[in-house]
């Protein structure tokens, strides 16, 4: 046994030389069309993008609406609103019938 601890490990061997290592890649297949990047080549927007980029809005906000009625605080913002509706209707129809009543005042 000598000092060095490189002494007992194996050399490698050298790598022999394949005729697969030897032969050139395959050519790469021809680039696929375009992705569509939703603009023109002169940086216009798509109609297609642009209607994407409208139902994507609109379906959030209908989603943002729908979560919100779901929640304690949305349900009582609805049951304030109902309840000024009601008060709003009651009121206009107390103004009417004073209007009424003083048409038949004249």
């Amino acid at each position: 046994m000598s000092g060095d601890p490189t002494a007992d490990e194996p050399t490698p061997e050298p790598e022999e030389a394949t005729s697969e290592a030897l032969e050139p890649p395959p050519p790469a297949p021809p680039p696929a069309e375009a992705a569509d990047t939703g603009y023109t080549p002169d940086g216009i927007p798509t109609f297609e993008s642009v209607r994407e980029k409208i139902e994507t809005r609109y379906g959030t906000a209908i989603g943002a609406t729908e979560l919100a009625a779901e929640t304690p605080e949305g349900r009582s913002v609805e049951e304030q609103y109902e309840e000024r509706q009601r008060a709003a209707a009651e009121r206009l129809e107390q103004i009417r019938k004073s209007m009424r009543s003083d048409d038949e005042k004249s």
